[in-house]
């Protein structure tokens, strides 16, 4: 059985960086195997091998993979310079070195992956993989239909244009002047769905990811997570290849 891989993967797979920078790394003349430094891009690489990254040898953990119910008030980062709680602070029980896949916005709740899994974090966050995540929003105002088909054309707001792939009207309660929307996007630009929002003209007050993928809340109350099971895992790495495929 062969068990040699590439050497990039292997550095984006110990979770410290993605596989593009990785490979940058490695063209810089950054990365030594077994002490003989390695520029050549695609080097397969044994499990017994040693890897040094900057100086700094590659620490080989188990790839684990978490999803926590990240609640309103909490930092998707791993530490603040304000001293705000932090995502990871809310994982006491995990000795691996994990990080959060993409952010949430710190009024934003719902769901937030974390893992040490490089090539998995890249494999969801980079653009052209583009997996569904599922909004729900309360909004100030009573938009009509009409309005919020820009949605699916996109808003422009400052050099972005950002959109929903598609949208549904929850609820709307006129005499207290909101609107519950459920907003489907692929993209994950920095503070969407807000910013998306504003340009409509209908702030966000409230805002909660309730669906990322297949994943969704089921069974955790705020601030709670669960590891993914394998099957999970699996699941999530085809829905992305399946997207680049299509």
């Amino acid at each position: 059985m062969n068990t040699q891989e590439r050497l990039q993967k292997v550095i984006a797979q110990s979770g410290i960086t993605s596989r593009r920078k990785a490979e940058k790394l490695i063209q810089d003349g950054k990365v030594k195997v077994n002490q003989k430094v390695i520029t050549t891009l695609g080097t397969k690489v044994n499990p017994d091998d040693q890897i040094e990254v900057d100086g700094v040898p590659l620490e080989k953990e188990t790839p684990v993979y978490f999803m926590l119910y990240k609640p309103r008030g909490v930092i998707s980062s791993l530490s603040d310079d304000k001293g705000r709680k932090v995502v990871t602070d809310l994982l006491g029980e995990i000795e691996e070195r994990v990080f959060p896949i993409g952010r949430l916005d710190y009024d934003t709740s719902g769901i937030l992956i974390l893992t040490n899994d490089g090539e998995f974090a890249n494999l969801l966050m980079h653009p052209r993989y583009q997996v569904d995540k599922v909004y729900v929003a309360k909004i100030k105002g009573t938009p009509e239909k009409s309005e919020l088909n820009q949605l699916r054309k996109g808003v422009r707001s400052d050099n972005d244009l950002l959109k929903a792939v598609n949208y549904r009207i929850l609820s709307t309660d006129k005499k207290k002047n909101h609107t519950i929307l459920q907003l489907t996007l692929r993209e994950g630009k920095n503070r969407h769905v807000r910013r998306m929002m504003d340009g409509l003209g209908y702030p966000v007050m409230k805002l909660k990811r309730e669906k990322y993928g297949m994943l969704t809340l089921d069974g955790l109350n705020s601030g709670e997570y669960r590891p993914l099971t394998p099957k999970e895992v699996k699941q999530m790495r085809n829905m992305a290849t399946k997207i680049v495929e299509e």
